[in-house]
């Protein structure tokens, strides 16, 4: 499990893959200088509700991955997942389409 920290003091646990690309849709958001929500469900031992931060480019933001291999990147799930992010209602997180047919993934340093 990966970690989002976000303003030094705020942490959540992500998947390593989840948060490989979630790294690529807010930088690509952030690097345009625009800010927006970000929401997820909360997991069932923290209440199950759900959270929502409000990004902005000043404020710092960590990526931490736990492992040391980057993931391989999944073309549509950065273009459902960015989708999301240019609604009113901000990024969500989004369950990871099969890839067009079958195969349409960049290594991880390919898309950044």
């Amino acid at each position: 499990m990966g970690k989002f920290i976000y303003a030094g003091d705020f942490t959540v646990d992500f998947d390593d893959r989840l948060l490989a690309h979630l790294q690529i849709v807010i930088a690509s958001k952030l690097r345009r200088g625009e800010s927006f929500n970000f929401s997820w469900r909360d997991d069932p031992d923290m209440g199950d509700g759900r959270t929502i931060l409000w990004l902005h480019p000043s404020v710092p933001l960590i990526y931490k991955f736990f492992g040391s291999r980057p993931p391989v990147i999944n073309r549509a799930w950065i273009e459902a997942l960015s989708q999301s992010a240019n609604t009113p209602a901000g990024l969500r997180i989004v369950p990871e389409p099969e890839a067009p047919g079958g195969g349409e993934h960049l290594n991880h340093n390919d898309s950044a």
